[in-house]
This record gives structure tokens, sequence and C-alpha cells, in this order.
């Protein structure tokens, strides 16, 4: 399935709601450090809660280390950036897609642009900058596990997914 990586995020309350989401919607994340803050569960448990017991998550070093992680992996990075050009509804998402997001304060530099098999951005009204990062990742991840039929299921009423064998 997808997984999100994060380039060296600023903001670790925005950093544990995308961990608190991907525990929810049963998407990796990858963070690629350093990070504004220290990454640590401690760092994540305000905004995250008891969501981090259910979200696999992985640091890498530095992109380099990241890099040399997907590439091994076979997976395409898909970019999510103000500079894209492709609105991400239009964009055709791969089982292992990597969407990554830039560092709150600054997106990612020319280098890891280079790098993306994929540009895509969140439609927005001319005047507007940008969007929250977690607010824009979750628009994106959504879109991508609809696309691939990997949203989670609806439970029914005893809390269980449908067609569960214990429903």
């Amino acid at each position: 399935m997808i997984r999100i990586a994060l380039y060296q995020p600023d903001i670790a309350q925005n950093t544990g709601t995308i961990l608190r989401f991907a525990a929810c919607l049963g998407v990796a994340v990858d963070i690629v450090e350093p990070a504004g803050f220290p990454v640590s569960d401690k760092t994540f448990r305000r905004a995250g809660m008891d969501y981090l017991d259910h979200v696999v998550w992985r640091r890498h070093d530095d992109f380099a280390a990241f890099e040399a992680w997907r590439r091994g992996e076979g997976r395409r990075l898909v970019l999510m950036t103000t500079r894209g050009a492709l609105p991400y509804p239009d964009f055709a998402f791969r089982a292992g897609d990597v969407l990554m997001a830039g560092r709150e304060s600054a997106g990612v530099p020319d280098a890891v642009h280079a790098c993306a098999d994929g540009r895509i951005v969140v439609p927005m009204r001319p005047a507007m900058r940008s969007l929250n990062v977690a607010v824009a990742t979750a628009m994106v991840a959504g879109e991508a596990l609809r696309q691939l039929g990997g949203l989670p299921s609806i439970p029914n009423e005893k809390g269980l997914p449908e067609g569960s064998p214990f429903a």
C-alpha cells in the first residue's frame, strides 16, 4: 500500500496528527530527519494520543538514507508541492507509492524535487499560499487510498468491519 514521508518536519503537532490519521487509515509513515523537534513517542503524544501504538513509522537519518531505502524498495516518490502542476485527483496512484510532504517552513529543496517521480498539487484559490501540511497530506492520502481500494471498511453496529468473520 502507499506510505507517507515527511521531509524534515518543523512542527511536532502536525507530525503527530499525520501519525494519528495514518494509524486510522493503516498507512505507514517515514520521517526524514533532521526534524525541527526531537523525534520521539513523547513528542507526538499530544496530537497522536494513544493512536501511536497503532501506526508503523520509521526514521531516516537524512534524505540520502531515505532515498537509498526507497529506491531499494522500488517505490515511486510522489511529491506534494505547491510547485506541482498536476492536481492530485488527476494523478494515477500506484500501490507502493510514497507520498512526500515538505517542511512546513520551506517545502523541499530542488534536489528532492529532482528525485520525485511525480509532483502533485492540491488546487486552491489563487490568493492562498498553502494548506496545513497535515490537512493536505490527509486529502492526498485519502484520494490515493480511494483510487487503490485501500480505505478501511466501515464498521457495522458491532464495531466490526463489514464481511468480518466475527460479525
